[in-house]
């Protein structure tokens, strides 16, 4: 396993894809690790009665490659989300994170997510357990606010209590939730970005390490926020176009990579995870994004998710469909003169 350290060879800033949940999977995180070395990867969020009551190696298991790699859990039991911690420090996660921003139904009814923000004691006394029973980062993803606390005196006040465990990384979505009023996708776009906040707070907290989430979508807004905060943390985007991870390896100075190669890369891995059984299609969902912005998206999206792509079983005429799916779209960019 890759030690715990692995965090710390990232500069002096930290940027990470956002835990979705059904899309960051471990399919995708093997993905996404080929554009970028060096972004932080997050599981989905996985509640402690998952771990503890649902199979551990279900929901814990990961590829080597895709460190470095954070577990994000759900849930506000201090002695399970210390056990779940301590699971994920043997099983040799890099660090792991409370979910204190989901704002689903069904997440509130179990005490999970954005509603602990209205109980920062809770989230204290659930970051000192976890803490105590690892030596791995222990880290905080939360909301600028939620229903009627919605002023940034009321988030610095949940910081500052958590901080007082000794956690100083807090990752910001930089929206309220509006718990009892929209829905969990009218909450990732309804409610108005408030980044001064983010940025006032790492102002004002300058000892803590704060990373701005939400609605961010290209390579310049991510040096944009990187002026005001220590990270930036990427959602949606990050899925639906990949490549924008390849452009922001940039900031280490790397080359691009070529998307086809990406493939290349990638035709093992499918080949290993439908000989373990994964239907084709539970795996080629997570690249339809590949060419995302370039005149071939819409063949290559085409040739995936269509015909034969989700009904193929064979391993060998699995590979042979995407290999000829590469075909199709580089022949149409070449016609089209575009840089792949």
């Amino acid at each position: 396993m890759i030690k715990s350290d692995t965090l710390e060879n990232t500069k002096d800033f930290r940027i990470s894809v956002a835990p979705m949940m059904d899309w960051t999977t471990k399919d995708y995180r093997f993905f996404a690790r080929l554009f970028n070395p060096n972004i932080i990867l997050y599981t989905e969020m996985v509640t402690t009665g998952a771990i503890l009551f649902g199979g551990a190696n279900r929901h814990l298991d990961y590829n080597h490659e895709e460190h470095p790699i954070v577990l994000q859990l759900g849930g506000s039991n201090p002695k399970d989300l210390a056990t779940c911690s301590k699971m994920a420090q043997d099983w040799g996660y890099d660090e792991v994170n409370l979910n204190v921003g989901c704002p689903s139904d069904r997440v509130q009814n179990n005490k999970i997510g954005a509603c602990l923000m209205a109980e920062p004691d809770l989230v204290a006394e659930c970051i000192a357990e976890m803490q105590n029973a690892v030596d791995i980062p222990v880290t905080v993803k939360h909301r600028i606010g939620i229903d009627d606390m919605q002023s940034y005196e009321e988030m610095l006040h949940f910081v500052d209590t958590v901080a007082k465990t000794g956690c100083h990384n807090f990752i910001v979505h930089a929206r309220i939730a509006l718990l009892q009023g929209l829905s969990p996708k009218e909450n990732r776009d309804v409610p108005p970005l408030r980044y001064e906040d983010v940025y006032r707070l790492k102002q004002e907290r300058p000892n803590l390490l704060i990373e701005i989430n939400g609605g961010i979508k290209t390579f310049a807004e991510t040096q944009y926020h990187l002026q005001h905060v220590d990270g930036v943390m990427i959602g949606r985007e990050a899925y639906h176009n990949p490549y924008l991870l390849a452009e922001i390896g940039q900031l280490w100075n790397l080359d691009l990579p070529d998307r086809f190669e990406i493939i290349d890369q990638m035709l093992p891995y499918i080949a290993q995870r439908m000989q373990e059984g994964a239907p084709l299609s539970i795996i080629t969902r997570h690249i339809l994004g590949l060419f995302q912005n370039l005149p071939g998206a819409r063949k290559w999206r085409q040739a995936l998710s269509g015909g034969n792509a989700k009904t193929f079983a064979d391993v060998e005429n699995a590979i042979l469909n995407i290999k000829e799916a590469m075909k199709r779209t580089e022949d149409y960019l070449i016609k089209h003169q575009v840089q792949s």
